[in-house]
């Protein structure tokens, strides 16, 4: 698991890695709770914030609400068709879809293109993408992203702060978690011993470390990105589809952004702490209240995504901090945004040993081609990591169902189990239940900005709604579209 959970005087405990969990990711739940790591809500009490077009708009739920009619179609019908395409993608075999050699050759770019009208929900949608996978749209399968978006439960789901995957975090910090099962296993646990080499050709895999260390075993598991795997000597060689594999799987691009102050100036003002904002020239693309559940050490959590970080890793650390701290001023209409008590950051793209944030991510043409050798075992050496879960992959849950199933195939390997007994589902945690997301009978029916316009005969109602859409955009009538 990516975490990396530092604690010092000013923030007790930072999170600078992987930190959130919510309803459906039962399997890190039920870990959190068998070592008595208790988990808070992330705060959305009060509003969230829309930052866009340089104006800021509260609202409340998932996602911002739009006014222009026409975008308010696009969103909808963006959203929907998202969902309904991933209803086609088997979790286990995305590569096995109706439609899998169509969505896989085209970029989450070419099916927006395709679906959405208006400049609001494209810019959205982008946003979308780069929170999600820390990526661009032109860089992902269309596949691969709905197959990442259903398999997390959907865009709501995956989207939402209360009652989805950033719903909650844990008291202390994501750490304990690795850190109990360390503790558990004693000094088997070795740290700090980069692995090299792994050799299959004698009657025990031998794994061979940087300082000189060399472990045998009669079957290993390989829980890292799988780009991480060029770091490593195989002998026998890997088969060629898993090598060509390797090769094509980029990490994700994300600084994660911890600003500190004297006090939460941002719930006085009526806003949590969630701003999603849109804003090419804004560093942040997303934040969250990141205060303690005592309410002590105020905080906001922010990202740094994907083209934008690339972009500010020239940066100074200073400079990026000041950058940050004038978009939370605009954002939130408050002087006192500009003066953090302290300030935290983990560029995860400088991080040797995982390349990059949350998780790999498939361009266009892979995942069909290569997808059926990401978790398939070679010989006696078995493959986990978030990279290969079929549930909330790409987060905590996704590793703790990867390394519980790579553990079941070598329990099976070993003849104590059933091939029928490595899949294994997860009992709904009680204490963090799931409830369904309600929709209206609008988000259920309401068409298309292209079912509309082909109802209404294309031509002469396009050209009335163009006419009246440049009109009404000049006095400013429609200022988010």
């Amino acid at each position: 698991m990516r975490n990396l959970e530092i604690p010092n005087k000013e923030t007790k405990w930072v999170d600078l890695g992987g930190a959130y969990i919510g309803p459906t990711q039962n399997r890190i739940l039920r870990l959190a709770k068998e070592y008595g790591i208790k988990t808070y809500k992330v705060n959305e009490q009060e509003s969230l914030v829309h930052y866009v077009k340089g104006k800021s708009y509260p609202f409340k739920g998932p996602f911002p609400p739009m006014w222009n009619p026409l975008a308010v179609l696009d969103y909808n019908n963006l959203w929907r068709t998202l969902d309904d395409m991933g209803k086609e993608i088997p979790r286990e075999a995305p590569w096995r879809a109706p439609h899998a050699q169509e969505w896989d050759s085209m970029t989450m770019q070419q099916l927006f293109d395709k679906i959405l009208w208006t400049s609001a929900a494209r810019h959205f949608a982008t946003l979308f993408v780069n929170v999600n996978v820390t990526s661009e749209p032109h860089e992902v399968s269309a596949l691969w992203f709905l197959w990442y978006v259903k398999q997390c439960g959907g865009t709501m789901r995956i989207f939402s702060t209360t009652n989805g995957g950033q719903e909650r975090k844990f008291l202390g910090g994501s750490s304990q978690i690795s850190e109990c099962m360390a503790k558990e296993l004693g000094d088997r646990v070795k740290m700090k011993r980069a692995v090299y080499s792994i050799d299959q050709s004698k009657d025990l895999v031998e794994v061979k470390t940087l300082n000189d260390e060399v472990y045998k075993a009669k079957y290993v598991i390989v829980a890292i990105p799988p780009s991480l795997n060029l770091k490593i000597h195989f002998n026998p060689e890997m088969p060629p589809l898993r090598n060509q594999l390797i090769h094509r799987v980029p990490m994700g691009s994300v600084i994660k952004c911890m600003m500190y102050y004297r006090e939460n100036f941002w719930r006085k003002k009526g806003f949590c702490g969630t701003m999603v904002i849109e804003d090419e020239e804004a560093p942040i693309g997303l934040t969250l209240d990141d205060t303690k559940p005592d309410e002590s050490v105020p905080c906001i959590m922010g990202f740094i995504l994907s083209r934008k970080c690339r972009k500010l890793c020239e940066l100074t650390k200073e400079e990026r901090k000041r950058r940050i701290c004038e978009i939370y001023s605009r954002v939130l209409g408050s002087q006192e945004a500009l003066h953090p008590v302290h300030y935290e950051e983990k560029n995860w793209c400088e991080e040797e040993y995982s390349g990059g944030c949350y998780t790999a991510y498939f361009p266009p043409g892979i995942l069909t081609q290569f997808g059926k050798v990401l978790r398939e075992p070679v010989s006696r050496l078995f493959f986990a990591g978030t990279e290969t879960a079929t549930e909330w992959s790409g987060y905590m849950e996704g590793a703790v169902q990867a390394g519980e199933r790579a553990s079941r195939e070598i329990l099976c390997a070993m003849g104590k189990i059933s091939r029928s007994e490595i899949w294994q589902s997860e009992a709904e945690s009680i204490d963090v239940p799931a409830l369904p997301f309600a929709t209206t009978f609008w988000e259920r029916n309401l068409p298309s900005v292209g079912g509309l316009l082909k109802f209404m005969g294309v031509s002469t109602f396009l050209s009335a709604v163009t006419a009246a859409g440049l009109v009404a955009c000049k006095k400013g009538l429609l200022p988010r579209w």
